[in-house]
């Protein structure tokens, strides 16, 4: 129950309470005006205290007002549901990390079956291109902060919970300050690095993660933390290569499919609260879109070594998880330092077009359905995911543009190698790797010993990918 829903409780029982005192004063007057045999009070008076008491202590022990009872009725009839995990809900308060695609029916539900404080932390704003899976956004909202979007979203279904939104990036800057006011923590995020710092500053404070993931056909969902259960590191102590990792954005998704996913991971937010047995603690429910079949395994438990939830922890505080998972959160810098480095590794789709005509290779880490959507003339075309399996191709494309152009080309300066992606995400990432590679083939045989003799290779990110081509330089390019 909110505070001002208990002043007003408060006021009622007060009222209530001199009402009561009102007539026993009237049964005491009536008693004595009648004479020295009516010195005690009569039955009646007693039944009608007794009464007024009754009816007052059932007024205080039940946990719900009548508006909520109303509200929420067709859930408290629920054998397996009732008032008093509907009071718990009423009382927890969730932290939803990502007002996208999971997010969007995480907080419509939860706002709609009544969670007492509902936590959304976004900095991205609404674009077009969300709307086909982001629900609790619309088109009147394009532009709009996504967690202040969701928000409004959220009252307009129920003004009787509390609601805040965060406009900012979830990061090690806020995250213990914001986890520390919230029961629980929904990660509604569409990458590892946000998985690590969600699971740390979550376990960290003792606190329970909802996690989910859609991707492409596919979705899953699983909770960390609860009740001595795994968390994320105990699963997954290691980060995975980032280009063997794509998300939404550069993987696609059916708009469904993170509504369908949103749906459990609301409904085990709300098993959670209620501190039920049956949720999906040690376990992972799978599910495959094109067959429409769910199943679920078991996972491992609680790892005693793992460094965050270990009997011996070794993170006792959040680390940088960019440089962790040799990947980004997001795709926008978030101070000075991280902007410097994204600028030194980018250049802009314009400045691109300015350098067309000098020789250089320019390298498409999509992959190859989208690279048949539509692609940039001579691209070399190797998905991230394949790059260090297939950095002979990238040698042979760099050997032909410096033979072709063998009278411009300085072979003791490097042949710049563009990288592009659809938004700028894993060409950044594909950059950095490149910049760290050793410059010659993975082959070492004689055979291609040639492969040394090439020009030094420095590779440059197109920020904003093929989307700023489509905005700033060329308008007919298709934009998806």
């Amino acid at each position: 129950m909110s505070y001002s829903e208990l002043l007003e409780e408060n006021i009622k029982l007060k009222q209530r309470i001199a009402e009561l005192e009102a007539t026993v004063q009237t049964l005491r007057t009536q008693t004595s005006s009648s004479g020295p045999s009516s010195s005690a009070p009569s039955s009646s008076s007693h039944e009608v205290v007794a009464t007024i008491v009754q009816e007052n202590k059932a007024h205080q022990d039940r946990p719900l007002s009548n508006d909520q009872i109303y509200r929420y009725g067709r859930q408290l009839i629920l054998p397996e549901w009732g008032i008093h995990s509907q009071a718990k809900l009423c009382q927890s308060r969730v932290l939803v990390v990502g007002a996208g695609g999971l997010g969007a029916p995480v907080c419509l539900y939860l706002a709609a079956c009544g969670v007492g404080q509902l936590g959304i932390i976004d900095m991205d704003v609404v674009d077009v291109s969300n709307l086909h899976r982001q629900v609790i956004h619309s088109e009147a909202k394009v532009g709009v902060n996504k967690a202040e979007s969701a928000r409004q979203a959220c009252l307009a279904i129920n003004s009787s919970i509390k609601c805040v939104a965060y406009p900012q990036l979830f990061d090690e800057d806020n995250a213990m300050e914001l986890v520390a006011q919230y029961d629980i923590v929904v990660d509604a995020t569409d990458n590892v690095a946000a998985r690590y710092l969600i699971n740390d500053a979550a376990i960290l404070n003792k606190k329970v993660v909802v996690s989910g993931s859609a991707l492409r056909m596919e979705g899953q969902v699983t909770i960390y933390g609860y009740r001595g259960g795994p968390c994320y590191r105990c699963l997954y102590p290691v980060p995975p290569p980032p280009e063997t990792v794509t998300n939404c954005s550069d993987g696609g998704v059916l708009g469904v499919i993170p509504g369908i996913i949103g749906c459990i991971q609301a409904l085990e937010v709300m098993k959670v609260a209620a501190d039920s047995e049956e949720v999906l603690s040690q376990r992972l429910l799978l599910f495959d879109g094109v067959s429409s079949v769910f199943r679920t395994v078991k996972l491992r438990g609680r790892n005693p070594n793992c460094a965050v939830c270990g009997d011996q922890p070794t993170v006792h505080q959040l680390v940088n998880y960019t440089q962790f998972c040799s990947s980004a959160m997001h795709d926008k810098p978030k101070n000075a330092t991280d902007a410097a480095d994204h600028q030194a590794l980018s250049i802009s789709a314009k400045a691109y077009k300015e350098r067309v005509s000098i020789p250089h290779v320019l390298l498409d880490v999509r992959e190859k359905v989208q690279f048949d959507i539509c692609s940039l003339p001579n691209s070399v075309h190797i998905p991230l995911r394949e790059l260090n399996k297939r950095m002979d191709e990238l040698y042979e494309a760099a050997r032909d543009v410096a033979q072709t152009h063998s009278s411009v080309v300085d072979s003791n300066s490097p042949l710049p190698v563009y990288v592009l992606c659809r938004r700028g995400v894993d060409s950044l990432t594909a950059t950095r790797l490149l910049r760290n590679l050793p410059q010659q083939s993975s082959e070492q045989d004689t055979e291609k010993e040639q492969a040394r003799e090439l020009p030094f290779l420095h590779a440059t990110n197109i920020a904003g990918g093929l989307s700023a081509w489509s905005r700033f330089v060329d308008p007919d390019f298709p934009l998806y």
